[in-house]
């Protein structure tokens, strides 16, 4: 089916699962889709599987949005306290079309839960809760990750009750807009060879070609794609010694319930102890929308920053060893950031964080693993697949790159270019659907199909007023001009490091002078609430008489807090401070006894210090 076809299927209001191979343009796709709404003011959530997807889609993830978090399962009163939370249910009750990417990686209990929630907070027992239900993906990718001994028929979403319920119309695309290099005579291209794993009909001709890589001469700048972890180690770990610079090492910290800080670590990705040096390859591990990095965004070491430095790179060893450095990261697209530390936390029903965990949002990334690597697009790649052990790792190994030139492969076992038998199944399926569905609408004319269009915009609270859609597209078409401007500004201006600017500040403190929740103003700008107080911090800093007194805890937490204060200032416990003099939030909720929750305290702290 092409994008074309597809975007009259999606205007038309239906449930619609949108499909296809690596690179045949299933983002694009969304992307035309989400402006189309948009310009017509119709409301529609942009939400993904995992953070690094939902970066693309300049969105969130569906766990987020719903209110679902990291639940297996949702009680009656899980089901009350969601729709306790007016900014979940305002969104929920105001949303006419919801959009999740890479559905592949949403296991399917999860995508019931959604189902729940939807249907729970709009009063309906429609699926979902009544909007339109748009899923991309592709079930070749990796599965969701799920319980041990779970089987895939049990982690596909397409296996879910919820998916039987969204009666989705099947897009199956087609056109390939990935892959550039171009077959001739009896050569294949990766396009072909892709293609063959799909079908489960790889010829002798597509193995050689594939072994024939292993003697390319790949970009020095190339990713290592392994499949599991210890060979990733290994690698960083030879590459990091080799380095000649002087190590640094940054120690994470954690709070809160031991077995819920150990499910962080595991999520992050990281290490307690982080050591780095100048000309490591790194990847950020979280998103930061301040710096426009992604959950996989690379780069290299350059320098070391002090907090104290305004600014100017420090990679001297005379400076006071007791100022914290940070490390300033090269970008593959030029621009340098410096990477802050970060902090994941699981709250209860009510907000409150009962585990924490920070450290810098970075690892070493000389090899990656192939679970790591979904989603991205590569320009050279060395992959090593002679350990697969889970169908469907070469195919999204090999689907990441661009062209075989840029390829080298060291191995390959029998596994390999095996694809999970279920959605092999579910794939055949999925062609015969789209190909009943697009042979339906083009029995359509275009007056029946604008009129279809035009009743869901309506049906949906939208406009079809032309003045406004066209002053839409103008702004949309300025914005790019815009955002063209400030990435030639960045290129000339690479070699300086992008820091928090003075304009995300002033973007919090219009939402805080709008007399707004710290939840409403991260909801609004899409940002985590521990970073929102973090703005708030300086801007009180640069202005005491900001107005934020809306937010202060009241008069007993406030003295409490600020008893604790005092008392671990007089103690001077070197192990109770920061490495830039602050006081650990940890020591003063153990002063406390636990009667005052991690963010109540982190608040009270931005009206206590100095």
């Amino acid at each position: 089916m092409q994008q074309s076809t597809a975007l009259d299927i999606l205007k038309t209001g239906h449930n619609v699962f949108l499909t296809g191979s690596a690179g045949s343009g299933k983002t694009y796709t969304l992307n035309q889709y989400i402006h189309y709404l948009r310009a017509r003011r119709i409301a529609v959530a942009v939400t993904a599987s995992t953070g690094i997807a939902a970066t693309h889609m300049n969105g969130t993830t569906i766990h987020s949005w719903s209110g679902i978090g990291i639940k297996d399962e949702l009680t009656e009163r899980d089901l009350k306290n969601i729709s306790g939370r007016r900014y979940l249910t305002d969104r929920m009750k105001e949303t006419a079309v919801l959009i999740i990417d890479e559905i592949s990686m949403l296991h399917a209990k999860q995508l019931d839960m959604v189902n729940e929630v939807l249907k729970h907070v709009r009063n309906s027992e429609a699926a979902f809760g009544g909007i339109q239900v748009v899923v991309a993906g592709d079930f070749f990718q990796l599965p969701p990750v799920g319980a041990r001994g779970e089987s895939n028929r049990e982690k596909f979403a397409f296996m879910s009750a919820a998916w039987l319920a969204a009666d989705f119309h099947i897009c199956y695309l087609t056109e390939q807009h990935r892959q550039d290099d171009t077959q001739s005579g009896d050569t294949l291209n990766l396009d072909a060879i892709l293609n063959q794993i799909r079908e489960q009909s790889v010829t002798f001709d597509a193995i050689h070609a594939l072994e024939a890589t292993h003697a390319h001469d790949v970009d020095v700048n190339r990713t290592r794609l392994y499949t599991h972890n210890l060979n990733v180690n290994k690698i960083n770990e030879r590459e990091l010694d080799a380095l000649s610079s002087k190590p640094v090492v940054f120690n994470a910290t954690d709070f809160g319930d031991s077995k819920l800080v150990e499910t962080l670590k595991k999520n992050v990705r990281t290490s307690d102890e982080l050591t780095l040096k100048i000309g490591a390859k790194v990847m950020f591990i979280k998103n930061n929308n301040e710096l426009a990095v992604s959950n996989g965004t690379m780069g290299e070491i350059v320098a070391f920053e002090s907090l104290k430095s305004n600014g100017k790179v420090d990679d001297e060893d005379k400076k006071d060893e007791a100022e914290q450095k940070l490390p300033v990261v090269k970008l593959n697209d030029g621009r340098r950031v410096r990477a802050e530390p970060e902090e994941w936390m699981i709250e209860d029903e009510n907000g409150e964080v009962l585990a924490s965990y920070s450290q810098v949002p970075l690892c070493l990334a000389w090899a990656i693993t192939i679970h790591k690597s979904q989603g991205m697009t590569l320009d050279a790649a060395e992959i090593d697949l002679s350990k697969t052990f889970e169908l469907g790792q070469g195919y999204v190994a090999l689907s990441r790159l661009k062209s075989l030139e840029g390829l080298q492969l060291l191995g390959m076992n029998d596994m390999s270019l095996q694809l999970d038998p279920l959605a092999r199944g579910a794939d055949k399926r999925f062609k015969v659907l789209s190909s009943e569905a697009e042979e339906a609408y083009s029995m359509l004319d275009e007056a029946s199909l604008k009129k279809t269009h035009d009743e869901f915009v309506l049906k949906s609270g939208g406009t079809l007023s032309q003045t406004i859609i066209d002053a839409y597209e103008t702004m949309r078409k300025r914005r790019a001009e815009k955002s063209k401007a400030q990435e030639d500004k960045r290129e000339k201006l690479g070699n300086q490091v992008t820091d928090q600017s003075d304009s995300t500040l002033i973007a919090t403190k219009l939402l805080l002078e709008e007399s707004l929740s710290i939840a409403d103003i991260a909801q609004s700008r899409g940002l985590a609430q521990s970073t929102i107080m973090r703005h708030i911090s300086e801007l009180k800093k640069q202005d005491p008489s900001l107005k934020c007194d809306h937010l202060r805890p009241d008069d007993a937490i406030m003295l409490a807090v600020g008893n604790a204060y005092v008392a671990i200032k007089v103690a001077n416990d070197p192990n109770d401070f920061n490495d830039d003099g602050s006081i650990k939030l940890k020591p003063i909720y153990e002063y406390l006894k636990e009667k005052v929750d991690y963010n109540t305290i982190r608040l009270a702290l931005i009206f206590v210090t100095p």
